[in-house]
């Protein structure tokens, strides 16, 4: 056996055990935790006979048994070694090793034979440290946004480097400032509008872009090439170059503090990239099916409506969602065209608030919660859909 990938895997995978726990300790400190020890080099030690007693034992025993007794023997010890902390932040140790042992799932000795393993090694772990230190990048901002959100203006003012979370409020305290944005700053009109507005946007595009990428996939015509070619020409010009042409064209049409205007907009800078999505999607399916249609005296409007559209959900869905999430996430050009707080969206609404100098810092992060809430859990029931639409058109036929 080649001694060399075994070195290389005890170090990294060491190692990333070690700076995963660390990263814990500090998140349980800002939690109000008094961790003041770090223990480097016990805990390199203890993760290293983890990652050595996990090659050795291989695959003589179940892999679900062996992660759970191995997770378990490695929080004992680091429980031992390491100064106290509550049941919650050991349950985190625990959870990060179940996590870290079953990545480690098809390592054993036969495995670290295998031609270029060195390179497989450094590679999984570089892949995996980079997932976890890009999601706790991302990650913590909006951590940082929620918990303010239920802080009290006194607990900011006397402690603002505080991240935890006090449980010995009640209810009413702890959401005050959920309370306080709904009420006082009528954060249920703006929910209301962005929602009116984002899914107009989503209809009419789809209105639009569904026969439009038809014609662009299957018909023939003159400057067909152009069109599929330069749809996307719009996006060469920044946002901020149209603002002022359209908010002069706007104020004279009497299309500002309007949703109409904002739809138009949404629609006008949403509808080329949903064009040139769709018709991707619409060149992949079989031509054939649509002259079995033809045969059976439907009309274009028929093949669309009864043959294409069902065939296209999963790419019409990924659309529609793409859609959504621009419109709802705008900003400029609502900043632009919308001065009536009546008409204010709910970008618009975060904007305001941070206008004014009394605005507590608790009532911008609920309202920021408040933005990305909605548009986050969509995203992640839905998600599905996107890849599958993104993709499906990458094959034809």
């Amino acid at each position: 056996m080649k001694y060399k990938p075994l070195f290389i895997y005890l170090f990294i995978s060491s190692f990333f055990l070690t700076l995963v726990n660390s990263i814990w300790k500090i998140m349980a400190t800002l939690q109000g935790l008094k961790l003041t020890e770090i223990n480097l080099n016990i805990n390199f030690l203890l993760a290293l006979f983890l990652s050595l007693a996990f090659i050795l034992i291989g695959k003589k025993f179940n892999h679900l048994i062996k992660i759970v007794i191995l997770s378990l023997i490695f929080t004992f010890f680091y429980i031992l070694i390491n100064e106290g902390a509550p049941i919650w932040y050991n349950a985190g140790i625990l959870l990060i090793c179940l996590f870290f042992t079953n990545r480690l799932k098809n390592y054993d000795l036969n495995f670290l034979r295998e031609d270029f393993i060195s390179e497989k090694i450094v590679f999984d772990f570089l892949s995996l440290f980079a997932i976890v230190f890009f999601a706790f990048v991302i990650l913590f901002p909006f951590y940082l946004m929620f918990v303010t959100s239920f802080k009290t203006q006194a607990a900011l003012l006397f402690n603002p480097l505080d991240l935890s979370i006090s449980l010995t409020n009640n209810l009413t305290e702890t959401f005050k400032s959920y309370f306080v944005i709904f009420n006082t700053y009528d954060f249920g009109r703006y929910i209301y509008t962005s929602s009116i507005v984002s899914i107009g946007t989503v209809i009419i595009t789809l209105i639009f872009a569904i026969p439009a990428a038809y014609a662009v996939a299957r018909l023939n015509f003159f400057g067909k090439t152009f069109l599929s070619t330069s749809i996307l020409i719009i996006y060469m010009f920044p946002a901020i170059v149209l603002v002022i042409p359209l908010y002069t064209v706007f104020s004279q049409l009497g299309l500002r503090n309007s949703i109409e205007g904002l739809l138009i907009v949404y629609t006008a800078t949403t509808l080329p990239v949903a064009i040139y999505m769709l018709q991707g999607y619409f060149k992949s399916i079989p031509k054939e099916i649509e002259d079995a249609g033809l045969m059976d005296g439907q009309n274009w409007f028929g093949i669309i409506v009864k043959i294409i559209i069902p065939l296209s959900l999963p790419a019409i869905a990924s659309v529609a969602l793409y859609v959504f999430m621009i419109a709802w996430n705008e900003f400029l050009f609502s900043l632009m065209f919308l001065d009536n707080p009546k008409t204010f969206t709910l970008s618009r609404a975060i904007n305001h608030l941070t206008g004014d100098a009394e605005t507590p810092r608790q009532y911008l992060m609920a309202g920021s919660v408040v933005v990305t809430l909605p548009i986050l859990l969509i995203f992640v029931y839905f998600e599905k859909y996107l890849v599958s639409g993104l993709t499906a058109g990458s094959v034809k036929g």
